[in-house]
């Protein structure tokens, strides 16, 4: 396992992995811990930012370039953006059902699947926690 592959990408990328990251972690907390607290509502909030932050940032990750320098990867981005408030109106307005099914979507659809692609041979993250 080295940090130099990523510490020798751009700083999207750089910024991109480590959200990513904390989101992991995050969301793992929120998915195993108690749900409607006030720490919940917090951690909750915290999370759709860096998610935020991960869809934003992956604008300017251009290294599938499919069709223009986009990817199938920024259709999910854009996903992202718009589920993440809906996800938290849901919350607002008690519907439980609806913000779990959103929340959960993106933590697994969003977060997990995509994250396992970047371990896939010959990107960054696969090279981190591989080696070179």
């Amino acid at each position: 396992m080295t940090v130099t592959p990523l510490l020798s990408a751009s700083a999207a990328i750089q910024i991109h992995a480590a959200a990513a990251i904390i989101a992991l972690m995050l969301g793992i907390w929120q998915l195993a811990g108690p749900k409607g607290t006030i720490a919940h509502r917090k951690l909750g909030y915290l999370w759709v930012a860096v998610m935020a932050v991960i869809a934003i940032s992956s604008f300017w990750i251009r290294g599938l370039n499919q069709w223009n320098g986009f990817s199938w990867i920024h259709l999910l981005s854009i996903y992202v953006l718009v589920t993440l408030p809906l996800a938290v109106i849901a919350a607002r307005r008690g519907d439980v059902r609806r913000h779990r099914f959103n929340m959960i979507g993106l933590f697994v659809g969003a977060l997990v699947v995509p994250g396992f692609f970047t371990l896939l041979p010959g990107r960054i993250m696969h090279q981190v926690v591989f080696g070179l």
